[in-house]
């Protein structure tokens, strides 16, 4: 079950949507898989979730922060496994929590957003999916009113998605009304990742959505379109982010087009 909720008008700029999501796994451990996106997503969960690292399983907080990914991550649950979910733009997230910017996959951080768990767990718990998601949105609402959220990153964000990351560093600085220099020392204090990090994720991102939700697109065509060199220069950056092949990935969304699969997470969203 995916549910997806629009942000009020007041948090447009600094969010993109809430989501709720509920899959029950069963009684044995199960693992998936989250691909990289250019957002960042602040998760709370209900139930078992361990991420797997270099030491092992590893539990996780509730909340965490999934910042840009530069290589899929993997998880692991059983049994019932809920979420609700804030995803943000990447040069927001970190002044909306009050954190300082930073780099990693997954962050666990401290905060006084935690104290908000236990209430969305007793609402998930009877089923009140939309008084949960609304608690959450009230309280981001309350610190967007702490929040002076910097017009010019404001621009160039919005100049990126629409372009679908395919613009020049030159070209973002210009609609963002900046110099490249400014707006890429800003955009790297608020988001902890450069202007070119963040586009080269959202046209993957552009990419991996395409090939899932329609496998047999030509590889050269969409190439042409995202404004790569040409489809070697596509399929080397989707094996950089995915970890396989444009059509190793296309094959693997034929075979399962009727449902999203086991191994591949519902953080895939358009």
């Amino acid at each position: 079950m995916h549910q997806e909720f629009q942000p009020p008008e007041e948090l447009q700029d600094a969010i993109k949507c809430f989501w709720y999501e509920r899959r029950d796994y069963g009684k044995e451990p199960s693992g998936f898989e989250v691909t990289p996106d250019g957002y960042a997503e602040i998760i709370f969960y209900f139930g078992s979730l361990y991420i797997s690292d270099h030491e092992g399983l590893q539990s996780l907080p509730s909340p965490f922060m999934m910042g840009l990914l530069n290589q899929p991550v993997h998880f692991y649950t059983e049994n019932r496994l809920e979420i609700i979910a804030i995803r943000c733009f990447p040069w927001t997230v970190f002044d909306l929590l009050g954190l300082p910017a930073g780099k990693k996959a997954v962050h666990v951080f401290e905060h006084p957003i935690a104290q908000l768990h236990p209430k969305l767990d007793k609402l998930i718990r009877a089923d009140k999916i939309d008084e949960a998601v609304n608690e959450v949105k009230q309280y981001f609402i309350n610190a967007r009113l702490h929040v002076a959220v910097d017009s010019m990153l404001f621009k160039a964000g919005a100049a990126m998605r629409k372009a679908n990351g395919t613009m020049q560093v030159s070209q973002v600085a210009m609609a963002a009304h900046a110099t490249v220099r400014t707006l890429e020392r800003n955009f790297k204090q608020s988001s902890g990742h450069t202007v070119k990090d963040v586009s080269a994720l959202m046209r993957f991102e552009q990419v991996r959505n395409q090939l899932w939700n329609y496998p047999d697109t030509n590889l050269a065509g969409l190439a042409l379109e995202l404004n790569y060199a040409d489809q070697s220069h596509l399929s080397r950056e989707f094996k950089r982010y995915s970890g396989t092949t444009p059509g190793a990935f296309a094959r693997k969304a034929k075979k399962r087009q009727a449902a999203v699969s086991n191994d591949f997470v519902a953080f895939v969203q358009s």
